[in-house]
């Protein structure tokens, strides 16, 4: 049931006395976990707090590459989970802070990090994920791009570096012939 499609519901819920108003709204928000942790950010936070959010994030990125990097299993099927993983907790990120300009250098950052090429033959079992995983890279990269085209001009210059770098790994890798056909440009 949309709340929108009920214009009487609407009503009588602004109607309401403020207090039990209150408590209905305090009910609703503690059946949402992302909704409690981005009305805390939101109200109890500041630009501080984000600066701290967005660096813990960089430096589980980081930690998590180096421990795919040094882990002896290092193939697609493991870095197409870590990469999922930390991808998600750019999601979780970004549905708390509503910050665009953290997330897309969270992300930038990790596509940068994360390894692509891998020498998995086709007869291999991992072959498969190899093939998931240069999709998932190229198609989450084609998602930055596009969210790039939607900012600023200002923010666009301060990630253009990064992106052309991203780019640049793109198109020396494995990656060239689906972002052909996704048709991401070779350079910003």
């Amino acid at each position: 049931m949309l709340l929108s499609e009920h214009k009487e519901l609407k009503l009588e819920i602004k109607s309401l006395p403020e207090k039990e108003k209150d408590k209905l709204l305090l009910r609703l928000i503690a059946k949402d976990k992302v909704l409690t942790e981005h009305l805390h950010f939101k109200l109890l936070e500041d630009e501080h707090d984000l600066v701290r959010r967005q660096e813990k994030l960089m430096s589980d990125i980081d930690d998590g590459i180096a421990d795919l990097m040094a882990s002896r299993r290092l193939n697609s099927k493991e870095t197409l989970l870590k990469m999922r993983k930390l991808n998600g907790s750019i999601n979780h990120h970004f549905k708390v802070t509503k910050d665009l300009n953290s997330e897309m250098e969270l992300r930038i950052h990790l596509l940068n990090q994360v390894p692509i090429e891998f020498d998995e033959n086709v007869f291999s079992a991992l072959y498969k994920f190899n093939e998931k995983l240069v999709i998932y890279f190229v198609k989450t990269a084609l998602s930055v791009l596009n969210k790039y085209d939607k900012m600023h001009e200002d923010l666009q210059f301060d990630l253009k570096a990064s992106l052309n770098i991203l780019l640049d790994k793109i198109y020396t890798n494995k990656t060239a012939a689906i972002a052909k056909t996704l048709g991401l440009p070779t350079e910003l």
